[in-house]
């Protein structure tokens, strides 16, 4: 079996190359709480809308959110949503793109409808042309593929059957990988999978396997079943099943079918969970991973998708949280250098509805005193931000020979915390701007503070939050600490 533990560091050496279906996907985010008197439909009360890169380019987005590189060959119109898609699939880090552009047709695009309060899509308009690239279109997909394939360990076909994925174009990519050693991945659309004979894994979801083969695909049997009839059908290695709340299924020829349990997860959307799926399969076949190893890794990555609204990505700190023990992996994943983290972390407490608290130090030698604040500060909220003094501010504030230990020291030990759900690094000499920034509605101290004395009480006060002071324990501090172990010993 594949040691997660020893090589999911590798993920960030491997390239992935992705080729399929583009597609616009927007979201309409509000409330519901009438229906309209001119038809019997929902009124929905926009409050926010979405825009992201979706279908295949979805699928590249999730190869560069676990830390692997994507390269990227699709089909856009020459229209606002294919302008749109080209700047925002070329500002997706870890993705190359190579777009050929078809002015014959429209760009698919996809608008959902969705009630905010209960996670519910009410309708969806699509715009689309799903109509098979002309012959030049696809020479040039092939010639693109052809060219960049030695640069991929593994391919990934993602078939929304918009056109691009033509019979043609799937013969040519399949038998140019098989060539090359290169694992093949395809995420299927419609009901002959003739057209993907030879691909390493196919991966239909239990619908579209029984449609495919025409045989009952409902118990944990009859879905293996299907799966090998699928399997030798087609000369494929491995086919897995995804079956939603039930998991996974993987037949590998020659070895007994495989069931992954789903992980027990509040679903919030599965907008592009497959996407999700074949992205991680495609990293870590790329690996050199077995199909089981990577069927496990592909469902836990799904089970973090499908907890986010819209089309959503699984970054590689996720994914090891998942699969690794998680007091292997918790603390490290709670400390944050890149703001941008930190915001996205407070996006999604946010929109959980739930209540940020904020305390700051430089917890050099952390000491019972500590442990209290930290203690008592997350009793007065749902999730706990800590904002951790740099070395280089540290030691403006406490002088030479401080810190005792370096910042990462300190926030490992901090994050180690039961208490604490996020270690934020700053290099002010106050937490003033992170304070801002967090907009936190707790705003904890000790009791050697005065409230008018606490560093960014009016913003929090002015927010409608609450300033807290917690009592010290007495005899402890780090200036004491340190002066104590300095002091030559009595002989």
């Amino acid at each position: 079996m594949f040691d997660f533990e020893k090589r999911l560091h590798e993920i960030g050496q491997q390239t992935v190359l992705c080729i399929g279906d583009l597609m616009l996907d927007e979201f309409v985010y509000g409330d519901v709480s009438r229906i309209s008197p001119e038809a019997p439909a929902p009124v929905i009360a926009v409050k926010r809308s979405e825009t992201v890169v979706g279908g295949a380019g979805n699928v590249a987005r999730n190869v560069a959110a676990i830390g692997a590189r994507c390269l990227f060959v699709a089909m856009t119109g020459e229209d606002d949503a294919g302008n749109a898609l080209t700047k925002a699939i070329m500002a997706e880090g870890g993705v190359t793109a190579h777009l050929v552009v078809d002015p014959s047709r429209a760009t698919t695009r996809k608008v959902r409808f969705v009630s905010e309060h209960h996670s519910t899509h009410l309708l969806r308009a699509d715009w689309e042309a799903a109509t098979p690239a002309s012959a030049e279109i696809e020479d040039m997909l092939i010639a693109t593929a052809a060219e960049l394939m030695p640069r991929a360990g593994a391919v990934v076909l993602s078939d929304y059957a918009k056109g691009v994925l033509t019979p043609r174009v799937i013969r040519a990519v399949i038998d140019a990988a098989r060539r090359l050693g290169k694992p093949v991945v395809v995420d299927p659309k419609g009901h002959d999978y003739a057209v993907y004979r030879g691909a390493t894994m196919i991966t239909p979801n239990r619908k579209e396997l029984a449609e495919a083969t025409r045989r009952r695909a409902v118990t944990e049997n009859e879905v293996a079943e299907a799966a090998a009839g699928l399997a030798r059908s087609v000369a494929s290695e491995a086919v897995l099943v995804t079956r939603s709340e039930e998991g996974m299924t993987l037949h590998v020829e020659g070895a007994p079918p495989v069931h992954v349990p789903a992980y027990p997860v509040r679903v919030r959307d599965v907008s592009g969970a497959g996407d999700t799926v074949v992205a991680v399969l495609g990293v870590l076949l790329a690996m050199g991973a077995d199909f089981e190893s990577a069927t496990r890794a592909a469902n836990a990555a799904a089970a973090v998708v499908v907890g986010k609204r819209g089309t959503a990505t699984v970054t590689d700190a996720e994914l090891r949280h998942r699969i690794l023990p998680s007091a292997l992996f918790a603390p490290e994943e709670k400390i944050v250098f890149d703001w941008a983290v930190l915001d996205e972390r407070l996006a999604e407490w946010r929109r959980a509805g739930l209540r940020i608290g904020f305390t700051n130090g430089c917890f050099d030698l952390l000491h019972p005193g500590h442990v209290k604040v930290l203690a008592d500060a997350r009793a007065a909220c749902d999730r706990l931000v800590v904002g951790l003094n740099s070395d280089a501010s540290t030691r403006r504030l406490k002088g030479d020979g401080r810190p005792i230990q370096t910042e990462q020291a300190r926030a490992e030990v901090l994050a180690a915390m039961e208490a604490v759900d996020l270690v934020v690094v700053f290099g002010e000499d106050t937490p003033l701007e992170l304070i801002r920034r967090v907009r936190p509605s707790v705003l904890v101290k000790g009791g050697d503070y005065k409230p008018d004395e606490v560093v960014g009480r009016e913003i929090v006060e002015a927010a409608g939050g609450e300033v807290v002071l917690v009592g010290l324990v007495p005899g402890h501090s780090t200036t004491g600490m340190v002066t104590r172990s300095r002091k030559p010993a009595k002989v």
